[in-house]
């Protein structure tokens, strides 16, 4: 193992247990209560609504509020029907890549507590055609094996239809500061906001206005977390915190995908939800701490919570800063820790840079 010397050790222990904690889009809580018990410890107020999105609440001089937002939620898959033989069949939770899938171990998060179980891969040898061609499965093709042999004995397992699953990989370190593994999507998002709370409630500076941080529910499926979560707290600006493509490996054309680089600096997303006063205060920001800023172009909608949170009520003032990851949606997603932490300096300046004065409104001459 690779230990990550700059980071302490109650904040690796923490970014592992979050990563390793499964929390398929619907089915949150285990991963929210992760989050929610590490920064209550920084934060007076933790509190969650109805649907699981959870935020923390460091009050400042001013009642405005600047909300930072991630969503905690992951990929995965759903349990669709059993066969009289035992075998599971799966539908998608998010986009998950069926592609990948055989040959995977999965933990299915049953009524009686997590089972084991795997994707069955049948022998290269037996599955070619007769032209020796194959294609990537679809996702009904897949067929889980949790060792039963009859309905009655996947039900004593307490698995039913309905349940969700995640692959088993957890999080590992590889050599030059890369962190690999599933759910980076986006729970590296929720620990880079947390750990700006915990540097901001032990600084000397406080922040002129209040801060919230918004761990929200359902965002692989459509932001539906974010759009509750921000309607009810009202934020006055808003930064949305995610992971975008870094399109620097093999077989990735910048000309279609842009060009985003692992190590290369957090991302700033110009256009549509990307209000020009707040990414401007961001580039700023910075500029002042010296954070190496990414560009990339929304001509019609960043694909994040920031499509659903821009537009509440009558508009937040909202920006997108995203973590450069290899392999997406993917159980060897890859980061780099310096991006992790460019991240955190980035949103720690910006909020400490605001005033109870400060507007974010576009004017007429």
């Amino acid at each position: 193992m690779v230990e990550f010397p700059d980071m302490k050790k109650e904040d690796r222990e923490f970014l592992f247990h979050l990563l390793e904690t499964p929390s398929p889009t619907g089915f949150e809580m285990r991963g929210q209560q992760v989050w929610a018990d590490w920064i209550k410890n920084h934060a007076p107020e933790v509190t969650c609504d109805a649907y699981g999105s959870t935020w923390a609440t460091l009050p400042g001089k001013a009642k405005r509020i600047v909300m930072l937002e991630a969503h905690a939620d992951e990929i995965g898959y759903m349990i669709k029907h059993i066969d009289e033989r035992g075998f599971l069949r799966l539908d998608r939770v998010g986009g998950s890549d069926a592609a990948t899938a055989r040959g995977r171990r999965l933990t299915i998060l049953g009524d009686k507590g997590p089972v084991s179980g795997i994707i069955g891969n049948t022998a290269i040898h037996l599955r070619r055609d007769e032209a020796g061609h194959e294609k990537a499965p679809h996702v009904h093709d897949l067929w889980v094996d949790v060792g039963a042999s009859t309905v009655a004995e996947v039900t004593a397992l307490g698995i039913r239809v309905g349940h969700p699953a995640v692959y088993q990989d957890g999080p590992m370190e590889i050599s030059h500061k890369r962190l690999i593994g599933r759910a980076l999507d986006n729970r590296i998002g929720g620990y880079i906001i947390a750990q700006v709370m915990k540097r901001i409630a032990a600084g000397k500076k406080k922040p002129a206005v209040t801060l919230v941080c918004l761990n929200a529910v359902q965002e692989e499926i459509g932001g539906h977390g974010a759009m509750m979560a921000t309607y009810r707290l009202k934020p006055d600006v808003c930064v949305c915190l995610d992971v975008t493509h870094a399109t620097d490996t093999p077989g990735l054309d910048p000309a279609k995908h842009g060009s985003v680089k692992l190590g290369g600096g957090p991302t700033l997303t110009h256009g549509t939800a990307n209000h020009p006063i707040v990414v401007q205060r961001l580039l700023d920001a910075a500029a002042k701490v010296k954070v190496p800023i990414q560009h990339e172009a929304s001509s019609r909608f960043t694909g994040t919570d920031t499509d659903k949170i821009f537009h509440s009520r009558e508009g937040v003032p909202s920006a997108l800063v995203s973590l450069p990851l290899r392999c997406m949606h993917s159980v060897v997603e890859t980061a780099h820790l310096d991006d992790i932490e460019h991240c955190i300096g980035l949103l720690t300046e910006f909020v400490l840079s605001l005033s109870e004065m400060d507007q974010f409104r576009q004017l007429l001459k």
